[in-house]
C-alpha cells in the first residue's frame, strides 16, 4: 500500500528506451523500499538525476535534541505557545522523539514555499490541523487540508506551497517507513473488508510537474545530520512514472470507527504503523451501547508503550478540567497509570456518542523530551487527576 499508479508519459515496458518526439531520450529512476524487495516507483526524468555538482554540510535548523523524561513526567504540551516557522521544512519543531521516530509541530502563519527537501532517515506523516497547503514533489502535486493525513515516503524529493492563512501541521518522522496496519490488508496489498478505510479514500499525485532550472539546491536530512546538494538541474523534471510507491493522503474524517457494546481498546482505531510505533484516529463515533456500559476509558498502565495524543477538535469530555484544548498534546509514559479525569463518567451518562476528533501515536521505546518540549509543558498537569470531585 498505497497502490499502483501510472501518472504521465511512460513506455509500455520497463526498463526500455524512451525518447520524446524530438528524439531526447528520457532518464528511467528506481525508487525503492528495501533494496530491490518491496513497493518502488519507475520515475522518468527529463535529465540524468544523480547529476549534483556540490555538496556542502549544514547545521540542523534547530536544536533538537531529547533526553530522558526524568523524573518521569506525565506532560500537556501546549502547540499554541511554539512560534510560527519560516516554511513547514525549517519551520518545524520536535518535542519528543526515540531512535524509531520524532514528533513535533509546524506552524506557519503566512504564505510562503518551503526548500526542495528530502529525508533519507525514513518517511514522514504530516496531519494538517489548519488551513490547507500542495505537496510538490517529483511524483506532483498533492492538494491537501484541514483533517488530512500525508504521508511522505523517504528520499522523495518535494517541497511545501502553502497559501495565504497559512497552516498548522502535526509532523510524524519516522526511521522506517510507514503503511496501513498489516492485518486491514490482503496477502498482495488490498484493503480488507474490515478494515476502517480503503482504497477509494486514498488521493494520490495525478499530474507531473516539468519545472526547468540549473544548479538547484536539495536540503537533506539524513542520519548523520543535514546537507545541502545543489543539482544540475531541477529534480522537478519527470514525465511520467507508475508503481505502488508514492506520497498519499487520506482524510481522518473518512476514518470508519469500530465500536461495540463495550468499551473497545485503542487498536480499534490504529489507522497507521511505523517501526516501533502506532498511529490512531479518533473519530465521532457511537458510545458502547451495553446497558451497563462505562463510556469513559479505563485506568490504564500502557506497559510497553509511551502514549502521544493530539487533540483535534471537539468536545474531550474524559479530559475536562485537566486544561487539554483543541491544539493540545498530551504525553503519558511507560510507568505511569493514566485515565479520564475526575467527574469523567458523572458526565457520560446519558451521552449516546462522542464528539472527538484526535490522532495518537504510541510509541514501543521510551520517548524523550526535548527543550522545547519541556518549555511548553503545562507545570500543573501532573496533579490533575488529584483534584476534588465536582459536588453533587
Amino acid at each position: 500500500m498505497p497502490h499502483y499508479r501510472a501518472v504521465g508519459e511512460i513506455p509500455r515496458k520497463r526498463h526500455t528506451v524512451f525518447r520524446a518526439a524530438d528524439g531526447h531520450r528520457f532518464h528511467e529512476e528506481l525508487m525503492g523500499q528495501e533494496g530491490f524487495s518491496s513497493r518502488s516507483a519507475l520515475l522518468y526524468h527529463r535529465h540524468p538525476p544523480s547529476a549534483i555538482t556540490a555538496i556542502v554540510a549544514l547545521e540542523a535548523p534547530h536544536d533538537d535534541a531529547a533526553t530522558a523524561d526524568h523524573p518521569l513526567t506525565p506532560r500537556h504540551l501546549r502547540t499554541g505557545q511554539i512560534p510560527a516557522g519560516a516554511d513547514p521544512v525549517l519551520g518545524r519543531r520536535v518535542l519528543l522523539a526515540n531512535a524509531d521516530v520524532r514528533i513535533g509541530w509546524g506552524a506557519v502563519a503566512e504564505a510562503t514555499v518551503s526548500p526542495l527537501y528530502r529525508s533519507a532517515v525514513g518517511d514522514e506523516l504530516v496531519y494538517v490541523q489548519r488551513g490547507s497547503a500542495v505537496l510538490e514533489s517529483v511524483f506532483g502535486r498533492l492538494a491537501v487540508g484541514a483533517g488530512d493525513y500525508v504521508v511522505v515516503p523517504a528520499c522523495t524529493t518535494h517541497r511545501w506551497v502553502v497559501p495565504a492563512g497559512g497552516v498548522d501541521l502535526l509532523v510524524v518522522e519516522a526511521r522506517g517507513h510507514i503503511g496501513p496496519p498489516r492485518r486491514y490488508l490482503s496477502s498482495g496489498g488490498q484493503f480488507l473488508e474490515h478494515a476502517p478505510y480503503c482504497e477509494r479514500d486514498v488521493r494520490a499525485p495525478h499530474e507531473p510537474i516539468v519545472e526547468d532550472g540549473d544548479q538547484v539546491d536539495v536540503l537533506v536530512r539524513s542520519s548523520g545530520g543535514w546537507s545541502r546538494h545543489t543539482h544540475r538541474h531541477h529534480p522537478f523534471d519527470v514525465v511520467g512514472w507508475d508503481g505502488h510507491l508514492h506520497p498519499w493522503a487520506f482524510s481522518i474524517h473518512d476514518f470508519e470507527p469500530i465500536v461495540g457494546r463495550l468499551h473497545m481498546p485503542p487498536p480499534v482505531h490504529q489507522t497507521f504503523e511505523g517501526s516501533g510505533f502506532v498511529v490512531c484516529s479518533f473519530v465521532p463515533r457511537l458510545y458502547d451501547f451495553h446497558p451497563d456500559a462505562v463510556k469513559v476509558p479505563y485506568h490504564h498502565a500502557n506497559t510497553d508503550s509511551d502514549e502521544v495524543l493530539f487533540y483535534s477538535d471537539g468536545d474531550f469530555m474524559s479530559r475536562a478540567g485537566s486544561g487539554i484544548g483543541v491544539g493540545s498534546i498530551s504525553y503519558h509514559p511507560a510507568g505511569f497509570v493514566h485515565g479520564p479525569q475526575p467527574g469523567s463518567f458523572e458526565a457520560s451518562v446519558g451521552r449516546d456518542r462522542t464528539e472527538e476528533l484526535a490522532v495518537m501515536v504510541d510509541t514501543f521505546a521510551p520517548l524523550g523530551v526535548t527543550q522545547l518540549g519541556r518549555t511548553v509543558s503545562a507545570p500543573d498537569y501532573p496533579w490533575t487527576w488529584a483534584r476534588e470531585l465536582p459536588s453533587g
